[in-house]
Parts: C-alpha cells; structure tokens; sequence
C-alpha cells in the first residue's frame, strides 16, 4: 500500500523590486543606459532653471489681480453670484454621478482620486482670491465629496437611478444656461461681456453636445444605401473637412448676416457654436463610420435572422458597439475641438485665450508672457487630461476581453 504524497505547491513568484525594474527597462545594456543618463541629465537641468526662473524672476502677481478676467471675462461681478449657483448646482450633479458610479466601479473611489481631491482642495484654500471667495469654493468642493459620499453609501432600492442623473444633467444645462445669460426674472447679461474659462466651457460643452449626434447621423448617412442620402452626407464631409477652421469661423462671423433679411443678426457666440459644431461633426462622423466598419457584418444578419428589424439593429447592436470601438477617436476629437475654441479670439470672442490676450495689453503687465501663457497652458492641459482619464476609465468599464 503506497501513501500518496501531498502535491507539491509551486513556488511564488518574487514581486520585482524598483531596482529590479530600472535595470531592466533603463540600464539593461550600454546604450540605454547611456541615454538614460543624458535624458535625466537634460530633465535635471530643464527642472533647475525653471525653477530659478519660477521663484527668482517670474511676477505672478498678474494672475491674482485679473482671476476674474481668466474665469469669467467682463461678467458683471454684482452677479456674480449666479455663477457660484451655477458652480454648487455643477458639484451636487458631479457628486451624485461620482458616487453612483463608484458603487459599480471601486477604483472611483481609490486612493488616488482621494489624493487628487485633496491636491484640488489645498489649491483653492491657497488661491490668492478674497476670502469670501476661497471659503465658498471650499464649501462647493466639500459638497460634491459629501454628496457623491452619500450616493455611495445609499441602499440601490433608494439611491439616484442613471434616468434621474440623465434628466439631472438635462436640466442643468438649461438652468446653466438661464443663470449665465440672464433674463426670466434675472438681470440680462449681454453676450459680449461672457469671456475667459466661462466662455470656452460653454461653447466647448454645447458643441460637443451638438456634434456627437450630428456626427453620428452624417456616419449612418454615409453608410446608407440610399444613393441620395449617402451622396449628400459624403458631400458634407468631404468639403467640411477640405476647409480650415478658421474659415468657417470667418464664414459664420461675416457672411452669415450677409445673408439674412436687414436689423437680422444672430449672436456672435451663437455663430462661433454652430461653426464649431458644423466643422467638428464632420470629423466626429468618420471617426463613428470606423467603428462602424469595424463591427462584424454577421452581427446585423444574426439580428435580422431573428427578425429584428434593420433601425433597431443598428440602434441596439451595431451602433453600441461602433461607439465602443470608437471611444478613443470620439474623446480624441473633443478634446480637439476644446483646443480649437481657441481661435475664436481671432473673430473678436474673449475666449481664455482671447482674455489673456486682453490681460497683456495692460500696460502694467507688458511683458508678462511667460507667466500668462504657461497658466492659460495648465488649464487646458487639467481638462484635456481630464477628458483623457475619462476615456480610459470608460474603456476599461467596457472591457468585455477578458
């Protein structure tokens, strides 16, 4: 009678040390490890001079003095207020979708995002702004983290469902919209005084709105097998995407009132929208009309041997997956058209560029270039970043590989 011996555990794998790490991947052979010297050389050096230029001679009392300008442009500051309204509403509804997709999603809720939180917050305590204000962005902060908290912690029988954050959002647009511009019982604000970050929000939101499903209708327009249809849809896009921008800002700046009937002149943010949209449709259809191509055919014939029928099969097979595929070139071409906001400075808007621009001609700053330019970088490169980490976040969600 033999007695079986207990298996054997395989040994475990020893975790790589950061030692480890850098010698495989910076030091494994003389070259790399020649040229991983000179770049941290170079790095070094870069660092050390930006940071003598940064506390030695840099002014950065021009930011403080003219925060209103960058945010929110000429908006009169006795309405102020209905910006900080605006900027509460944001955070609860911010608050509410964090925390409802923590509830599925864990690292949401990571130790990271916690310490990026804390890094925002330490910010706007330090902001160089009257203390009324730094205390009411504090408490807007605090609230967002209170309220996405509590959504998280909420029983699913009872917590926000995803049609009510929907309609939330949908609602706030309008609101947002009413509080900005004024009127129905609030004191009308003109167009003209709307500029800095306040101007470059709205027209990016709007024309992301606006463009995602017009892009994606020129996308099944040209995929069509109506002749007609997929003529003009080509037609569109072809032409659309053979102009620069700027010309179609030109376009709906100028020619447009040329056209319409004497006393008739639409709002210039109006038109810088619509040429936003129009020019970044176009683009954002052939991005679609790749993940459309990229979806197997025999999806849509399962669905029709089943008997559904061919909208349906594209509105609940086919589209849902092309959009899949197409997260990376979708949230590519927003962040694009949020950069491209900037040319509408060229055309006469005080968009954050365009403000800072305004902010230079002061004589007190002349020559503040480098002080101006670099905080008006930063911020675009938070929200396009920001877009960035959304779109791998979305990605992994729908990560169905593994």
């Amino acid at each position: 009678m033999t007695t079986a011996s207990p298996p054997s555990s395989m040994p475990g794998r020893a975790e790589p040390t950061p030692v480890d790490w850098l010698q495989k991947n910076l030091f494994n052979n003389w070259f790399n490890s020649f040229l991983t010297v000179i770049i941290l050389a170079l790095m070094l050096w870069v660092g050390v001079e930006f940071g003598k230029w940064a506390i030695a001679d840099a002014r950065w009392d021009v930011l403080p003095k003219n925060w209103p300008l960058f945010f929110s442009g000429q908006y009169p500051r006795e309405q102020y207020w209905q910006l900080f309204i605006l900027l509460t509403l944001l955070s609860a509804l911010a608050g509410l979708s964090w925390g409802y997709f923590a509830r599925s999603v864990a690292r949401f809720f990571s130790a990271r995002v916690l310490w990026g939180l804390g890094i925002v917050t330490f910010l706007a305590v330090l902001t160089p702004t009257p203390l009324p204000f730094r205390l009411i962005l504090l408490g807007i902060l605090l609230l967002g983290v209170t309220t996405a908290w509590g959504e998280r912690q909420l029983h699913p029988d009872v917590s926000v469902s995803g049609q009510w954050l929907s309609l939330g959002w949908l609602l706030f647009l309008i609101i947002g919209f009413w509080l900005v511009r004024g009127g129905l019982g609030l004191e009308p604000v003109s167009s003209n005084d709307w500029g800095g970050l306040l101007l470059t929000l709205m027209m990016a939101v709007v024309s992301i709105l606006l463009c995602f499903p017009m892009g994606i209708i020129l996308a099944l327009g040209r995929q069509s097998t109506l002749p007609v249809v997929k003529w003009l849809s080509t037609a569109y896009i072809e032409i659309i995407r053979g102009v620069p921008l700027i010309s179609i800002l030109f376009m709906g700046q100028v020619m447009i009132p040329l056209f319409l009937p004497e006393g008739m002149r639409p709002d210039r943010v109006l038109r810088a929208v619509l040429a936003l949209t129009l020019f970044s449709a176009a683009y954002m259809a052939e991005n679609v009309r790749g993940g459309l191509q990229a979806v197997p055919r025999g999806q849509a014939e399962a669905a029709s041997s089943l008997g559904i029928n061919k909208p349906l099969t594209v509105a609940l097979i086919v589209m849902p997956q092309a959009l899949k595929i197409s997260i990376p070139a979708i949230v590519g071409q927003f962040i694009s058209l949020f950069q491209d906001t900037t040319l509408v400075s060229i055309v006469g808007l005080k968009d954050l560029l365009g403000m800072s621009r305004g902010v230079l001609g002061n004589p007190e700053f002349l020559g503040r270039y480098q002080e101006v330019y670099l905080f008006i970088a930063l911020i675009y490169w938070v929200f396009c970043y920001a877009m960035s980490i959304g779109s791998r976040q979305i990605e992994k969600s729908l990560d169905t590989s593994h």
